[in-house]
């Protein structure tokens, strides 16, 4: 969808402000006529949350309605008028004049509908929003999931949501009234090549209207150029080519001005000329390895909650750039326009995300639903900003919980259809979005715990850890050796440029301590810096997000201190914390960070290790012997399938251990190669680490191999 703007033959009125609302809790509205204006209104300001602007409106979610009163030039008679929401969230519903003009569902993309039958020129008009954002287990992202123990496993706390961030509510960008001619320009779509020096520009036109020719004019840097634009129906297509193109990079901006034109119309655009690329386990940029230093960050804010804050907007880039970050993830839902706008500017390597977040798969039906929704998303996604060259990457899920996981939370056993079923939707997910736009890597973000083989047909490898924090919590060296195993398996795994797009603590603004202790700002500072540098000894390691950019609100729960996530390295007020001084450190003055100190191996136990030779019943006997007597009271057995090998039991019985090949009854098994196992039971290979890789497949009581996590 293009961006409105102004020029000499379209218009552009931003009807955002103050307008009437009211909570609609019982649903009377539409009956009463309120889409005509409302019987009790409070001020609200358009864009921003509700929840943030009213206390009593802090955990409402359900209806309420908009009404503004506004004159439309009558100069605008002879056009084609629009009226058009940045973002609504989650449902819209749009009345001009007490009609409905159309609906929208999902938010944080832009919709619009041309309203001339329904204005009344030369009069006020009123146009009203009816805006619903209930907490629904079908909607993306998902909420409301449901009551009793499963809902309290899977949701974060208060209100029920499957994600860690506050569900705001409301219109969240700029409400405008736009024009057009009768016959417009609808859409552009703008790639660049650039080959052996030569810089190419491919731009396809849809029109509304009889259009049959055009032009397409490219200026910027002393280069005018300008070339005929020619239509089959709607459609039209022009090419550019020019040598010695000034590139488009984080380093260097430079954006051309592209302008289309057709008799009547003329819609113009930023363009940065530039290539991304995966290539040798490295993400290319103009063809050279670049590294995305950054964050994943939130619309959020004080008083205007997830509304559209240009102050705020200049100040976190500015903040960003003092760090030395050259990269965001729009975590997890796609940002506004203008920061879109801001990046194409200020040179930052975006990770573009649709709201596919926490993503649960529960039963065939609601999937189905939740799979038609996130391809609906992320279509509008990539309609919306596949010009910007910025967007180096789209990413369609953030965190989808697999079924073993699920399985465990809600004490129900797996479903293996599901967990198959899971694996397609994401593939699914994935396809769509290389099928819309063949031009950019598509990724999504694996949770931890999460199968490698999720990423199987994503083009780069995107983990959130947090070793150190939520797993061997305060253990910092620990964490730092299981992230540094980790890194080099999934390398091995997929051979695929990694991103770590979430690591970090909460902190305590003003905590210190000394030794550094969690939720103080040393052990923050520590934990970034530690992560920072495990990752930069691994060459396909293309890119760290610290998570978060700066505080903020969450759900509450036990584990949010305020109703706030406390991860950022700046407060929600844009104070710094101790660690967004480390981050400056290492992004922008490498050269005086001191070598770091080698990341210490996994412990190995005295005892004797396996044999790497010799069968493989002798290797699990020799490992039998060594944990017989250490667990006197454990009355069970581990089923162990060595593939291409065999099938196992170790059998615990009154302290002592023995094994037994083939199968039987067990309560927990593990899969895995014979060189994985013999790392494994060895101690050079930690047992979260090998599940979390995929090196090892868990069934049964997965929580019982943690008794064999301690014996080891």
């Amino acid at each position: 969808m293009l961006y409105p703007i102004q020029n000499a033959f379209r218009n552009r009125l931003d009807i955002s402000g103050i307008w009437d609302f009211q909570p609609d809790p019982q649903e009377r509205g539409l009956s009463e006529g309120w889409a005509n204006g409302l019987p009790d209104p409070r001020p609200i300001a358009v864009p921003g949350s509700w929840n943030e602007q009213y206390a009593d409106l802090h955990d409402y979610f359900g209806l309420c309605w908009y009404v503004k009163r506004q004159y439309i030039p009558s100069a605008w008679r002879d056009r084609r008028v629009f009226l058009r929401v940045g973002s609504a969230c989650y449902q819209a519903r749009v009345f001009v004049n007490g009609e409905e003009a159309g609906s929208h569902s999902g938010g944080h993309l832009p919709f619009a509908f041309e309203v001339n039958d329904f204005i009344r020129w030369d009069e006020e008009n009123v146009i009203a929003i009816a805006v619903e954002n209930r907490l629904l287990p079908t909607r993306v992202p998902s909420a409301g999931m449901g009551g009793g123990a499963e809902a309290a496993s899977l949701s974060n706390g208060f209100p029920s949501t499957t994600y860690d961030f506050f569900p705001f509510a409301g219109i969240h960008r700029p409400v405008v009234l736009y024009t057009t001619p009768r016959d417009y320009i609808s859409d552009v779509t703008v790639t660049t090549e650039v080959r052996d020096g030569q810089a190419k520009i491919n731009v396809a036109v849809e029109a509304v209207g009889s259009v049959k020719n055009g032009s397409l004019r490219l200026s910027g840097g002393g280069l005018k150029l300008e070339t005929p634009l020619r239509f089959s129906g709607i459609r039209g297509q022009a090419e550019l080519s020019f040598n010695n193109a000034h590139l488009w990079s984080d380093r260097d901006p430079f954006l051309y001005d592209l302008t289309v034109s057709i008799k009547g119309d003329e819609y113009s655009l930023k363009t940065g000329v530039r290539t991304i690329k995966v290539a040798d386990g490295k993400i290319l940029l103009n063809d050279q390895p670049v590294q995305l230093k950054g964050f994943g960050r939130h619309e959020d804010f004080y008083a205007s909650g997830k509304g559209l804050n240009l102050p705020l907007l200049v100040k976190d880039y500015d903040l960003m750039h003092w760090c030395g970050a050259n990269s965001y993830r729009t975590s997890h839902y796609p940002y506004s326009e203008e920061e879109m706008q801001m990046a194409d500017r200020q040179g930052f390597l975006i990770i573009d995300e649709c709201p596919a977040v926490s993503l649960q798969f529960d039963t065939p039906e609601n999937m189905q639903v939740r799979l038609e929704v996130c391809k609906a998303q992320i279509e509008e996604m990539i309609v919306r900003d596949k010009n910007h060259a910025c967007v180096v990457m789209w990413s369609v899920a953030n965190e989808p919980m697999p079924a073993d996981i699920m399985a465990q939370y809600t004490g129900k056993g797996l479903d293996q259809k599901i967990q198959q079923a899971s694996r397609d939707f994401l593939k699914e997910l994935v396809e769509h979005a290389r099928a819309l736009d063949h031009t950019r890597p598509v990724t999504l973000v694996g949770v931890m715990g999460g199968p490698s083989e999720w990423f199987e047909p994503c083009d780069v490898v995107c983990i959130n850890r947090y070793w150190g924090w939520y797993i061997q919590p305060g253990e910092l060296e620990k964490a730092f050796s299981m992230l540094d195993q980790e890194l080099d398996d999934l390398w091995d795994l997929c051979r695929k440029p990694l991103i770590v797009t979430e690591f970090g603590a909460d902190t305590q603004p003003g905590l210190h301590s000394q030794p550094p202790v969690m939720w103080s700002e040393e052990y923050q500072a520590e934990f970034i810096r530690g992560y920072l540098r495990v990752a930069a000894r691994k060459p396909f390691v293309c890119g760290m997000h610290v998570w978060n950019f700066a505080d903020f609100a969450a759900v509450q729960s036990t584990m949010r201190v305020g109703g706030m996530n406390l991860k950022g390295v700046f407060t929600r007020s844009r104070q710094p914390k101790m660690a967004a001084q480390v981050l400056r450190e290492f992004w922008t003055k490498p050269h005086s960070e001191p070598a770091a100190p080698p990341i210490p191996e996994a412990s190995v136990p005295d005892t004797q290790t396996l044999p790497a030779d010799g069968s493989v019943e002798a290797a699990l006997t020799a490992l039998a012997d060594r944990m017989s007597g250490k667990k006197p009271e454990l009355d069970l057995a581990f089923k162990l399938e060595i593939q291409d090998e065999g099938v196992y039991r170790l059998i615990f019985e009154k302290g002592t251990c023995r094994v037994e090949a083939g199968e039987g009854e067990s309560a927990a098994g593990m899969r895995m190669k014979y060189k994985d196992a013999l790392r494994l039971f060895n101690g050079q290979l930690d047992p979260m680490v090998a599940v979390m890789t995929g090196k090892v497949k868990t069934s049964g009581d997965a929580r019982l191999l943690l008794t064999l996590r301690d014996l080891l």
